[in-house]
């Protein structure tokens, strides 16, 4: 900010962003708000202006809500999504500054030192931005000062615009409240008849500090313009994007590989820089007909390594249409993770590079969701003691710990001929007499009670490991409540 200029703040405070983001995608008539679980009860977060006119506010618990209100509609709170819904938010309003930062969990401050006749003056600035957030279905509240506190204390608690050096004037009438302290300290200022920022204002210092702390005046200062605050706006994430436009057009695949390897090189060194690790690369190849191709890979880990991820650009790159030539190629990650740096240790394992790598390059023919593995899951029941998930988006686990071995073929129980707790000396099964060599056992399971399972509803269960002397090595289990032989499993 250049000497001499007039410092302006202005405050946007939006007291129904929660409810306005949902209501924007699902529009809805009548009474509507968000709830929140807050110690074991469900609370109203967030209410429309028609919940408001019948009653209700924040932090009613919702029985007693839907008691005042029957025709109340409610939804849960997203408390992720309403922050980066104002991260949007303050992308927009960069539009009238560059110095734009977050004000709470629901507002946004701006210095608009400078840049308020570029609108036509303030109150032309901030007549667009109610008209652009009132079409986008927004309520907001404003307030404009030559302070940070100022500006706060107008949005919340009088909406109004504060004259250059005019500080005390306009927050005179305001209560302490505004002046951002706690509720505890306004209460206590409000017992000493200093309901009005302008009372305060004109009460004795010492006696002040000494009963409240330095956090008052500071606070009263700061809004006054006695104190200096800073506005400290957000940086922007960092983009993971290179460019590079050739002289000549080129269409040969090993000249558009040079290409990307040198985009490759750039980009990854972007991302050791801050640690990160690419999971998605889309390479954009236009043409100089002004058509685009784009390919895109996607990894089983994330990589910043440009001689790993080379080749596997190779058979998507080979299928390009380079028409009558490309002249300009572009490399993105467009989806990132964190890749911390490792030691260097010689006890790296260099098979699951591998196997990563051949992971990707099988992704890139079948797709990444195809590629799955087993993973152990908590359960004692054989169908529950595993899941399927995808190899790129997990990490392989330890065995199963099961006390007992449990076969690696595991099939639907398929009954065989026999009686008696005891394993049969001799049973059919899948058209073969087989004859019991060996049996240990047994392993009784029970159903687990709090899940429907009809396969299990017979009851307990008691598992054998049958060794014949054909050859084969079964699982078998005899059901007590409903006598019946099964087999289920075959180890190798």
């Amino acid at each position: 900010m250049f000497d001499g200029m007039q410092r302006r703040v202005v405050s946007l405070w939006f007291p129904r962003l929660a409810s306005n983001r949902v209501l924007r995608r699902y529009p809805l008539d009548g009474p509507f708000a968000l709830t929140i679980k807050q110690n074991n009860a469900n609370r109203l977060y967030c209410l429309n202006a028609e919940a408001t006119q019948q009653g209700l506010h924040q932090g009613m618990p919702y029985s007693d809500a839907r008691a005042f209100c029957p025709d109340l509609q409610t939804a849960p709170a997203d408390l992720p999504q309403d922050q980066r819904f104002l991260q949007i938010l303050r992308r927009w309003a960069m539009r009238y500054c560059p110095w734009v930062g977050l004000e709470g969990q629901d507002g946004l401050v701006l210095d608009v030192s400078g840049s308020a006749h570029i609108f036509g003056g303030e109150e032309g600035m901030l007549c667009d931005m109610r008209a652009r957030l009132m079409r986008a279905g927004l309520s907001v509240q404003i307030g404009l000062a030559d302070t940070r506190g100022a500006a706060w204390a107008l949005a919340h608690h009088g909406e109004g615009v504060a004259s250059p050096g005019e500080m005390l004037p306009a927050l005179q009438t305001l209560p302490v409240v505004a002046l951002r302290l706690d509720e505890k300290t306004s209460v206590a200022l409000a017992w000493l008849g200093l309901r009005k920022i302008g009372d305060l204002a004109a009460a004795p210092r010492a006696p002040l500090t000494r009963r409240f702390g330095p956090d008052v005046l500071m606070r009263l200062d700061q809004a006054l313009g006695q104190q200096p605050e800073e506005i400290m706006p957000l940086a922007d994430p960092p983009h993971y994007g290179v460019r590079m436009t050739l002289p000549d057009p080129i269409g040969l695949v090993s000249d558009v590989m040079a290409g990307t390897e040198r985009l490759l090189i750039q980009l990854c060194a972007k991302l050791k820089a801050q640690e990160m690790g690419a999971r998605v690369l889309a390479v954009t190849l236009r043409r100089v007909d002004q058509d685009q191709q784009e390919v895109e890979l996607r990894l089983a880990r994330p990589l910043r390594d440009p001689h790993r991820i080379l080749p596997l650009f190779e058979r998507g790159l080979a299928g390009v249409d380079a028409g009558f030539g490309i002249d300009q190629l572009r490399l993105e990650a467009t989806q990132v993770e964190a890749l911390p740096v490792r030691q260097i240790s010689h006890t790296l394992e260099r098979g699951k590079d591998q196997l990563d790598d051949l992971i990707s390059r099988l992704g890139t023919r079948i797709g990444l969701e195809n590629i799955q593995r087993f993973l152990p899951a908590d359960s004692h029941i054989p169908e529950r003691s595993f899941i399927i998930a995808p190899a790129a988006y997990c990490e392989p686990q330890s065995g199963w710990a099961s006390p007992n071995p449990r076969p690696l073929c595991l099939f639907p129980p398929e009954p065989i001929a026999a009686s008696g707790p005891h394993p049969p000396e001799r049973f059919r099964w899948r058209r073969m007499f087989l004859t019991t060599g060996r049996a240990t056992g047994p392993e009784r399971i029970a159903p687990e009670w709090w899940l429907e399972d009809d396969s299990w509803r017979s009851g307990l269960r008691d598992y054998w490991r049958v060794d014949t002397i054909q050859g084969r090595r079964l699982w078998l289990f005899y059901t007590p409540q409903n006598p019946g032989w099964f087999v289920q499993g075959e180890f190798p």
